[in-house]
């Protein structure tokens, strides 16, 4: 249930970020901008509570939501996608993966006397 509603958030923000842009010209939408952000902080905070770390969360929220939004702004938008930007996305996504595996606790029992 935490990973769906880091999924939720991470959805709920990149929506928002994607219907900001769209606002600019249509500014009825600023209204999803506000539900969306509005949605996904509400969803992080329900990830923390549920016991997921700030970092490890706000990390894979961050990273994600970059990566989604770089590729559907190129898709819906026209935006550029370039090689360099999509090297760049693997980096961010490597050191979120880094930090999650790194959160988690070693037995100081298995690693034996120091």
């Amino acid at each position: 249930m935490t990973w769906l509603l880091l999924l939720l958030a991470i959805v709920s923000e990149v929506s928002a970020t994607l219907s900001l842009k769209a606002a600019v010209t249509t500014p009825a939408l600023y209204v999803v901008v506000v539900g969306g952000y509005l949605a996904s902080f509400v969803f992080l905070a329900l990830v923390l509570k549920r016991g997921m770390g700030l970092g490890v969360a706000y990390g894979i929220w961050g990273a994600i939501g970059v990566a989604l939004t770089a590729v559907l702004s190129s898709l819906v938008f026209g935006e550029a996608f370039t090689i360099v930007m999509g090297i760049g996305m693997v980096c961010i996504i490597g050191g979120v993966l880094l930090v999650e595996m790194g959160s988690h606790r070693v037995d100081d029992t298995a690693a034996g006397p120091p």
